[in-house]
């Protein structure tokens, strides 16, 4: 039978309200099409010649397998972006490279007011600045820019980002200083500013990031000295201010931080003694060479004594090498080499596993591993 006029109207009405909720619950559930612009004008800045990795950014859902883009699943607002140029990632290994990418970080990124985490590393190649607007993000937790050639200077108000835990700029060409304001990031767990020109001191208030597990500031211009505020971070484990033009004294309150396993500030201008107190601590792995230190190595190992590296080589240390190294608990790597130490080098564990090199280019060591006295 054919069917009725109103039967047809109502199947007609039906299916374009079908479609009608459809396309709302599309929308609702699909990244915002400010968001979509945004990222596109990202996009724009950048040039990516090899993978092809934007060749994903088409569609009107940026949430739905945009290469390296993941959007908040009750908001649907882009929450990262993770592009890294060096990946495990299969349209790497069907290159058969890594990634080179040019062009600069477009400040449209900052539109993405949602964002937890920006991470674009290891592309060698991007240049610019970081956008100082990105410091106007509210939910950023973590900044990965390592592996570019970004210059300028990390922006002033970075401190701005209260939930920020991860700072990662390390190999690029930023300069300027540190930002005083750096220390009000109170969740900041991982601090890396490796392979920059960054010069001036290290901020006074460094001790407030108490959070902070990790600092590597190494291969920078630092100057100044070391903030005693430092000790104050119970929680720091790595601290790395190797390569810099440091001054001043090694803080003594270094040997009485409790989780505080490596420390390694050679390539520096330090002068002074090795306080005893890092000799007898937590740290077990203790880089002190390239220095102008001096005066006699402490006589205090002992039992808590346990480095895997122990590194004084190029300072200016005389005197004797302490008998009390053979009562440490254990020493991988030792090296006291180009000092001015001077007499019979101890025998038995752990002198008679190390090389001559450890101990050559002094004013008169003897005994083995070198010379008979």
């Amino acid at each position: 039978m054919p069917t009725s006029p109103c039967k047809a109207i109502m199947k007609t009405i039906f299916t374009i309200f079908s479609l009608l909720v459809f396309s709302i619950i599309s929308a609702v559930n699909s990244c915002p099409p400010s968001d979509r612009a945004a990222l596109l004008a990202f996009k724009a800045a950048l040039h990516e010649p090899y993978l092809g990795i934007f060749n994903s950014w088409t569609g009107t859902d940026c949430c739905r397998n945009w290469y390296g883009v993941s959007c908040d699943q009750e908001t649907y607002r882009v929450a990262d972006i993770n592009l890294r140029g060096e990946s495990e990632d299969p349209i790497f290994e069907r290159a058969h490279r890594t990634g080179f990418m040019t062009g600069f970080i477009s400040p449209e990124i900052c539109k993405l007011a949602r964002l937890s985490s920006i991470t674009i590393a290891d592309w060698k190649g991007i240049t610019g600045e970081i956008p100082k607007c990105i410091t106007g993000l509210p939910f950023l937790r973590i900044l990965d820019l390592i592996g570019n050639r970004i210059s300028g200077e990390i922006p002033a108000d970075i401190g701005r980002l209260e939930r920020l835990t991860v700072l990662n700029v390390a190999d690029n060409q930023l300069t300027g200083r540190i930002p005083v304001s750096l220390t009000n990031l109170s969740n900041l767990m991982h601090l890396d500013l490796r392979n920059n020109k960054i010069s001036g001191p290290i901020p006074s208030r460094a001790g407030d990031l108490n959070m902070l597990s990790r600092a590597l500031l190494s291969g920078n211009q630092i100057s100044g000295s070391i903030p005693v505020s430092l000790c104050k971070i119970y929680r720091l484990a790595d601290l790395d201010l190797s390569v810099n033009k440091i001054s001043g004294l090694v803080p003594p309150c270094f040997g009485k931080m409790a989780v505080l396993a490596t420390l390694n500030l050679d390539c520096n201008m330090l002068t002074g003694s090795i306080p005893a107190t890092l000799l007898t601590s937590a740290i077990g792995n203790l880089n002190l060479s390239r220095n102008a230190l001096g005066g006699n190595i402490p006589d205090v190992f002992g039992p808590t004594s346990y480095f895997t590296v122990i590194d004084l080589s190029h300072n200016k240390f005389k005197g004797l090498v302490p008998r009390s190294l053979s009562a440490a608990s254990y020493i991988g790597h030792l090296d006291l080499s180009y000092n001015h130490l001077c007499g019979r080098i101890p025998a038995g564990a752990p002198f008679d596993h190390l090389e001559a090199s450890s101990f050559m280019y002094n004013d008169c060591l003897c005994g083995k591993p070198l010379r008979a006295c």
